[in-house]
């Protein structure tokens, strides 16, 4: 097995964004606390079970369904991170919908959420080759 290289736009638009899922996963895996202060969240009560969650939960998701797709490279994969990023990004307009919560941080999550949903669900689907 060799290290996969993109040769094409639209493998390199999933292929970064596979790359940038995992480094949020690092960054959440590695660093808890300050990735809580980022995503404006803190622990009730300084519990540290707040910790495995961010680390289990946030953290094992994206490193695990990231390197999945860099590793395997399959059109599948490239739809699982695309739908993945599509309904992270849906769940945000919703909460921002429901919950008032049109800040610039949230408009500015979208915009980044959109195009990491739209780099590997364009090239799974094949509008971009």
């Amino acid at each position: 097995m060799e290290l996969y290289w993109p040769a094409s736009d639209g493998e390199w638009l999933a292929w970064i964004s596979a790359v940038i899922t995992v480094l949020f996963g690092v960054i959440l895996f590695f660093a808890p606390g300050l990735s809580m202060k980022v995503l404006r969240l803190s622990p009730a009560d300084g519990r540290p079970e707040a910790f495995a969650s961010i680390r289990a939960t946030m953290a094992g998701f994206h490193i695990g369904l990231g390197l999945s797709c860099l590793i395997f490279t399959q059109p599948f994969l490239w739809l699982a991170l695309g739908a993945a990023w599509g309904f992270t990004l849906f769940g945000r307009l919703i909460s921002m919908m429901s919950d008032r919560g049109g800040t610039f941080y949230n408009w500015m999550a979208v915009v980044l959420e959109f195009l990491l949903a739209a780099g590997p669900l364009l090239f799974a689907f094949g509008f971009i080759a």
